[in-house]
């Protein structure tokens, strides 16, 4: 599937605007739309030694359900996978966990519902 120019803008404006809702929650900002073989990672972030792997999913509406609900086992997969090339490919060894965001609504209205630690590497 290809995403036109303006679904591509409209998922990077939503992940920036994550990170800056992320970040006056207390988070620092490390990186954003880092690939690897397999996946992406929308954001990663840090709350003092921790490096946390933010998943950002976005409706416009919960109509057909709430944003939350898409993350199966199958993406958890690829999420640890790209998380563990990361942090290969960083020379890193640090206590990690893995976050989810489910942002609804348009902006400037968005709404954010965080879930820390929403699944743990298996």
């Amino acid at each position: 599937m290809v995403l036109s120019r303006n679904a591509r803008a409209r998922g990077e404006a939503i992940e920036r605007a994550t990170a800056e809702w992320l970040q006056t929650q207390g988070l620092r900002f490390v990186a954003r739309n880092q690939h690897a073989k397999g996946g992406e990672l929308d954001l990663v972030m840090r709350e003092a030694d921790t490096l946390i792997f933010v998943e950002v999913r976005h409706r416009t509406n919960d109509r057909h359900g709430h944003p939350l609900e898409t993350i199966n086992t199958s993406k958890q997969r690829r999420l640890i996978q790209a998380a563990r090339f990361y942090l290969l490919r960083n020379g890193l060894s640090c206590p990690c966990r893995f976050d989810v965001v489910g942002v609804t609504g348009t902006s400037p209205h968005l709404e954010f519902t965080w879930v820390r630690a929403a699944f743990d590497a298996f």
